[in-house]
């Protein structure tokens, strides 16, 4: 297995309140990439969340290929917002991109 870093960018289509992203960043916690090495060197907080409504997720997710990080990051992706009260519709995402390999986890 292979940890990956990888990043999920989305896009919030309406005011996202401090319940909600509290919840969306306790959602996160357990896939947070600052656990890392890669984490421990750079700035990957779990959600960036810009003022134009844009915002990135970044997971750490440990997989035997890329393809299969990826889609278990969208996944986890999904589920966090889902637990926020968000979906699709208030929090389109877009592709997932590989950010890091951590290969001395």
């Amino acid at each position: 297995m292979t940890t990956y870093i990888i990043s999920v960018p989305g896009t919030f289509t309406g005011e996202l309140g401090h319940g909600t992203r509290t919840e969306l960043a306790r959602a996160l916690r357990p896939v947070d990439p600052h656990g890392t090495h890669i984490g421990d060197e750079e700035d990957l907080d779990a959600l960036t969340v810009n003022d134009d409504g844009t915002f990135t997720v970044r997971l750490r997710i440990d997989a035997a290929d890329r393809l299969g990080a990826e889609r278990e990051a969208r996944r986890l992706a999904e589920s966090a917002l889902s637990a926020a009260g968000l979906d699709e519709s208030s929090a389109p995402l877009g592709p997932t991109v590989v950010t890091g390999i951590d290969s001395d986890s």
